[in-house]
């Protein structure tokens, strides 16, 4: 995992770790997720009286032999949990491109690790999505994530590809969230369609929360290439950060309107505190 910059005992470390979800599971592959469905696991839930038609395999005949009656064994269903991660690939992610990687990696080999079911995609239908399940998967996934090409000029807000996160239990969505705000809604109107349980991960950076410039300068958008020269005096600054909070603020306010999960991530706190502390604290893993 040189490439990925995680330390190399790192699958290792987050091998006790899934994704926690209340959201129903969906599907009928089996997976290492207890369902509320019955079926034929190995985790025994209840007896019941013996009908007509029931499976005589799940007789339990040492109960008969004490009560002469018949009952079967119940056992829990166990059903695969289907996550999607929908990484922003704008060009603004260029300065968070490795940390998006090492959260979409991690995130992702919870998934695997778990027999579940793990679909990736950068919000460009030019890249292919990956789908790939269980523990055999991993190597292939560390090559997915290790090769995703550096992100381009596009609105990830405005033109993401959902076609890959259909019937998703769990989607995550990895983004530093700097598209105008009316193009975030109509990105978080039409998540609901793809998953009962939706997770908007806002990657920030100390350079972009509280900057610190001086002087005369030319500022570069790097979403749309625009470019305005600026004096940064302390009311500029003070006036950019003012309009930075109401942008959160109202990216907040979305995910809270469409029933979206929000967390803050600021990178320079690191992988494994935001794994450890920011999500386990979510019980967004367990």
């Amino acid at each position: 995992m040189t490439s990925l910059q995680l330390p190399a005992d790192w699958i290792t470390r987050i091998g006790r770790f899934s994704i926690a979800t209340k959201s129903k599971i969906r599907g009928h592959h089996k997976g290492s997720h207890r369902s509320v469905r019955f079926g034929s696991s190995l985790d025994f839930s209840d007896f019941r009286e013996y009908h007509p038609g029931d499976d005589v395999r799940h007789v339990d005949w040492n109960v008969y032999a004490r009560t002469e009656r018949v009952y079967i064994k119940r056992y829990l269903d166990e059903q695969e949990m289907r996550v999607h991660l929908l990484i922003d690939s704008s060009k603004s992610m260029a300065s968070k491109w490795l940390f998006a990687k090492q959260l979409a990696f991690t995130l992702g080999l919870m998934v695997l690790s778990h027999d579940d079911r793990l679909t990736v995609s950068a919000g460009q239908a030019a890249i292919a999505p990956f789908r790939r399940k269980g523990k055999s998967a991993r190597k292939l996934y560390e090559h997915f994530i290790s090769s995703l090409p550096m992100p381009e000029k596009f609105s990830f807000a405005r033109d993401a590809s959902f076609y890959a996160a259909k019937d998703s239990t769990v989607l995550f969505v990895v983004s530093d969230g700097l598209e105008p705000l009316e193009e975030w809604q109509t990105f978080f109107r039409q998540v609901p369609r793809f998953s009962h349980d939706i997770r908007f991960l806002h990657l920030t950076v100390e350079e972009e929360r509280a900057p610190d410039f001086s002087g005369d300068l030319r500022l570069i958008d790097d979403e749309n290439g625009e470019n305005v020269n600026v004096t940064m005096t302390q009311q500029a600054i003070q006036t950019y950060r003012q309009k930075r909070e109401l942008h959160t603020e109202g990216l907040k306010a979305l995910c809270a309107k469409h029933g979206v999960q929000y967390l803050e991530i600021r990178i320079e706190d690191g992988i494994q505190h935001v794994l450890f502390q920011q999500l386990a604290r979510k019980n967004w893993i367990e």
